[in-house]
C-alpha cells in the first residue's frame, strides 16, 4: 500500500507540462560529502534558504549510498524544495572518500603491546581476513587495543582494535593471527654480473620468514661487500656464500712483475699469470725468460712473490 501511495506523485510528476518542470529545482546525479551528515544542497542545487540543512547521515568513510527517487521527493517535501522527479529512475549516489589505516601502523601497534608479552619484535605478523578500517581523509585518529592477549607457546595472538577518528563513530574491530619468526638476508638492489665486485649500494639487509630462508646465504653485509662474483645475482635475490670470493687482484694472462727473496739475495722478474687470483692465493706464472711456470703468491696488482728455491710445475 505504501508503494502504491509513494507511486502516485511520481506519476503525477512525469505528467507535468514543460513549463511546470522547467521551474523545478535540479537533482545533483552524484555528491562527494566530507564530514558525516548529508546536507539538502548535497541533493539538489538552487537548494533554497534551507540548502544547509542536514537530511541524514553520510556513509560511512571509502563507502557510498544510493537515494532512491521516493526519498528524495519526501525530502524536498519536508524542507520546502521545488522538485519533483522526471522519471522514477531519479536517484543521488552520495559518496564520502576516506582513507585506509596503513597496515604498518596496525602491526607496529601489536608488536608494542605484545613486546611486553613475549613476542619477537621482528617476527612477521599474519592477519587472515584482516581489513584495513577506513577513516574520514583529514581526519585525526588513534588507535588503541583492548583484549590484548599472546600465547608464547603458539605464537598465536588476538586482540580488539579501537579507532578513534574525528567525524565518525568510534570503531572496534576483532584482529586475531600468528607470528612468525623472520631471519636477517642481504639481497641485491640490482642485477649483478659475474666477476663484479659488490659495492655498499648493490644491496641491502631485509627480514624474511626462517623457514623461506636458505641454509648458506649472506646475513650480514659485511660477509658481502667487496667480494667479487662467481655467478651472476638478479635483483632482489639473496647473496650465497658460496659464490662470493675476495676480488681478484691478478688477472688471467695479466704481466706480473716476479719478486724472488731469499738468504742474501732479491731478484725480480717478469712474468705472465697463467690464472686470476686473489690477495693472498697461490697463482701459476710463467717465467717469460725462462718460459717455466712455477707457482707465486698473489701481493697486489701485477705484484707475485716466488719462494726461493721452487721447483718450476712445467716448462
Amino acid at each position: 500500500m505504501r508503494g502504491a501511495l509513494l507511486a502516485l506523485p511520481l506519476l503525477a510528476a512525469l505528467l507535468l507540462p514543460g513549463a511546470a518542470r522547467a521551474d523545478l529545482a535540479m537533482l545533483r546525479p552524484h555528491a562527494v560529502v566530507e564530514d558525516a551528515a548529508i546536507r539538502l544542497s548535497d541533493l539538489f542545487e538552487d537548494a533554497g534558504p534551507n540548502a544547509g540543512r542536514v537530511v541524514g547521515p553520510a556513509p560511512a568513510p571509502g563507502r557510498r549510498i544510493v537515494v532512491e527517487t521516493a526519498q528524495l521527493y519526501a525530502i524536498a517535501r519536508a524542507h520546502g524544495v521545488m522538485w519533483r522527479p522526471l522519471t522514477a529512475a531519479d536517484t543521488v549516489v552520495v559518496e564520502r572518500p576516506g582513507r585506509a589505516v596503513p597496515r604498518d601502523e596496525v602491526a607496529d601497534l601489536l608488536r608494542g603491546e605484545f613486546g611486553r608479552l613475549g613476542l619477537d619484535p621482528a617476527a612477521e605478523l599474519e592477519m587472515p581476513g584482516f581489513q584495513p578500517p577506513m577513516v574520514p581523509l583529514s581526519s585525526f585518529t588513534q588507535l588503541s587495543l583492548e583484549q590484548p592477549a599472546f600465547e608464547a607457546a603458539t605464537n598465536r595472538f588476538s586482540a580488539t582494535l579501537v579507532v578513534v577518528a574525528e567525524g565518525m563513530p568510534t570503531l572496534r574491530m576483532r584482529i586475531a593471527g600468528r607470528a612468525v619468526a623472520t631471519a636477517a638476508v642481504v639481497v641485491a638492489t640490482r642485477r649483478l654480473g659475474l666477476g663484479d665486485v659488490v659495492r655498499a649500494e648493490d644491496l641491502r639487509l631485509v627480514r624474511q620468514r626462517s623457514e623461506r630462508v636458505r641454509p648458506g646465504v649472506a646475513t650480514d653485509l659485511g660477509q658481502v661487500v667487496g667480494k667479487a662474483l662467481r655467478r651472476p645475482v638478479a635483483e632482489g635475490l639473496p647473496f650465497a656464500l658460496v659464490d662470493l670470493s675476495a676480488p681478484a687482484v691478478i688477472e688471467r694472462n695479466a704481466m706480473v712483475l716476479m719478486m724472488i727473496d731469499g738468504p742474501g739475495i732479491s731478484m725480480t722478474a717478469q712474468g705472465r699469470a697463467m690464472a686470476s687470483a686473489a690477495r693472498g692465493e697461490t697463482v701459476p706464472v710463467m717465467n717469460l725468460a725462462s718460459r717455466s711456470v712455477v707457482e707465486a703468491e698473489a701481493l697486489g696488482p701485477g705484484r707475485v712473490r716466488v719462494a726461493f728455491g721452487s721447483v718450476p710445475v712445467s716448462r
